[in-house]
């Protein structure tokens, strides 16, 4: 996890930047990134306010849901089924075979915005934060965290 920012003041409020990188196997593969969040929530100074997770690239997405095995597979299992991997006009300009991989990515989304209090991320029993590598192949991957607050 790397600190880019200490905090700053930002109209009573104060913003605090970080990153937090892992490997991923691609292939919608669901990484649960909920304790590595909350670590850095934890250690940003910051008690009560806003986190925003993002992903700057185009073939990863961000989401909550029960980090399980049947939960995952159901997941994994519908983007198979609805937008599954095959010809896309995509490949007519890259020639690299992740058209699917774009089309998930942008259902899903690049983001996430979590409520944090008492320094920890406001989730529900069972909820984690997760992020989906759609890639077809395994990949470094670094999401941005932005934390407003005080």
């Amino acid at each position: 996890m790397k600190n880019h920012a200490a905090p700053r003041e930002q109209g009573g409020a104060s913003v605090v930047s970080q990153r937090i990188a892992f490997s991923t196997r691609g292939n919608c593969d669901v990484v649960n990134i909920t304790e590595q969040v909350s670590r850095a929530v934890a250690e940003s100074g910051l008690s009560e306010g806003i986190l925003t997770v993002f992903c700057a690239g185009a073939t990863g997405a961000l989401t909550t849901t029960e980090h399980e095995p049947g939960c995952i597979r159901d997941m994994q299992n519908w983007f198979s089924k609805h937008v599954p991997e095959g010809e896309y006009e995509h490949h007519r300009y890259h020639h690299d075979g992740n058209g699917h991989s774009h089309l998930r990515a942008s259902l899903v989304g690049p983001s996430l915005t979590v409520p944090f209090s008492n320094g920890a991320p406001v989730l529900g029993t069972w909820q984690s934060m997760v992020f989906i590598d759609f890639d077809i192949h395994p990949r470094r991957r670094e999401l941005i965290l932005q934390l407003v607050g005080a």
